[in-house]
This record gives C-alpha cells, structure tokens and sequence, in this order.
C-alpha cells in the first residue's frame, strides 16, 4: 500500500510483512536495533571512529540536528521502519567453528532508506562495517540479503547505492554484485563536513534474473574470498 503514488510503502508491504523483519543466511543475520543493544553499538563505533569518519553522512550548518542518543535513535528508526520509509538493520555476524555456532557479534549496519512504492518503487542502500571484520565477505552478503527482501517482499524495482569515488573498497561491492554504473553525482551528499561527489551504481529487478545470494556466491566461486570493504555513504 502506498500513501500516493511514488510515496513511502506503509505499515503493511504488499506481501503482508511487518517490521520488525530478521533475515538470516548462513553466519550473516539482519535484525532490527534493540534498546539493549546500546553498550555493543557504542563501543564498535567508538573503535571505528577513524575507519568510518571519511564515508558517514554529516549535516550541513543549517540542518536540523537528528537524534543525539543511541535510544532516541533507535526510536526514530524504528517509527521510520513502520511507516514503510526504512529498513534499519544490524549486520550480526555468528561464524561456524569446529561445527558449532560462536557467540553472535555485531559487525556494522545495512540500512535500506529512501523507500518508495507505486510509479518509483525504489530505496537506497547503505552500511558500515567493523574494520575488525573487513576482509570476509560480509557487506556483499548483508547487501544480497537486503536485496533480495526488497525486491521479493517489497517487490521494488530498483535499489541504488551511492559511493565516494575514492572508497575503492566499497566500490568492490557493488562490482561483485553486478550493479551497473550510472555514472557522477556532483556535490551530491554531505559527508565528512562539505558537499561530496558521489558514483551512483543501481540495478532494477528485471536485471537480477535470480537470488541476489546465488548470483553473489558464483562470483565467490569463480573468484575467491571477498576482499571486504569501507563502508558506502549513508543517506
């Protein structure tokens, strides 16, 4: 259901699915943030200060200020999520080892915003990851899965990611996955205190053909291990 017709899908999705949504496959989860994830949240981002500085969104002088604690955060996106405006997931990671599940560590986040329905039928993606856990695939994983909800529950059309020319690992993403390039934004977001250029990089449900988790394992395949990523600019 959609409030007009390119407005945000609300409360209900077409298939009938609520937030809060888990999606779960193999040792990647997204779940929504919790109130008691607060002391977890803050120290990853404490410890990841430095790593994340260069890519995150910041507000320009004249912006009014967003949420300034962990809950009121929380709040906001989860009232954000029921409306049908966002999906703002926790990437937690929980690895095999000697046949048998580690304890579940979070490892960044992956937020689907931006949604929209009728004549557009798009979201934007965007995510960070624990510098600590670069290097394993993750973000390409957390991104099929996110993918693959929206455009099979939500059933969108199109899902676009926006990257700093100069985050060369994040680029790696969206090329694994097979986004197609379509080209510069100037001065497009505000990141790291001035306006930013940003590389726009999407993909319409017609051009998947398959599960965006199948599509990304043949490239592990053929390819390897994912050399992990920097995060992409959060809208």
């Amino acid at each position: 259901m959609t409030t007009d017709e390119s407005g945000p899908l609300m409360d209900r999705t077409p298939t009938g699915r609520r937030w809060p949504v888990t999606l779960q496959h193999g040792d990647v989860t997204l779940r929504p943030m919790r109130q008691r994830d607060a002391t977890d949240w803050e120290r990853v981002r404490r410890h990841n200060a430095g790593w994340l500085r260069p890519w995150e969104a910041t507000l320009p002088p004249s912006a009014t200020p967003g949420p300034q604690t962990y809950g009121s955060l929380v709040r906001n996106l989860n009232r954000q999520a029921r409306q049908g405006r966002m999906l703002p997931w926790l990437i937690i990671y929980q690895p095999q080892e000697h046949g048998r599940s580690s304890r579940p560590v979070m490892a960044g986040q992956l937020t689907v915003s931006g949604i929209v329905g009728g004549s557009a039928a798009s979201a934007q993606i965007g995510y960070w990851i624990d510098q600590r856990l670069a290097g394993r695939g993750l973000t390409p994983l957390a991104v099929a899965m996110a993918m693959d909800y929206c455009f099979g529950e939500l059933q969108l059309h199109r899902i676009e990611v926006a990257i700093r020319p100069e985050n060369a690992r994040s680029l790696r993403v969206v090329e694994k996955l097979g986004f197609r390039s379509e080209g510069i934004r100037p001065r497009y977001l505000h990141i790291d205190g001035d306006w930013r250029d940003h590389l726009i990089f999407a993909l319409n449900v017609d051009e998947v053909g398959e599960s965006m988790i199948n599509r990304l394992q043949r490239q592990v395949d053929q390819g390897g291990r994912d050399q992990d990523q920097q995060p992409s600019s959060q809208l």
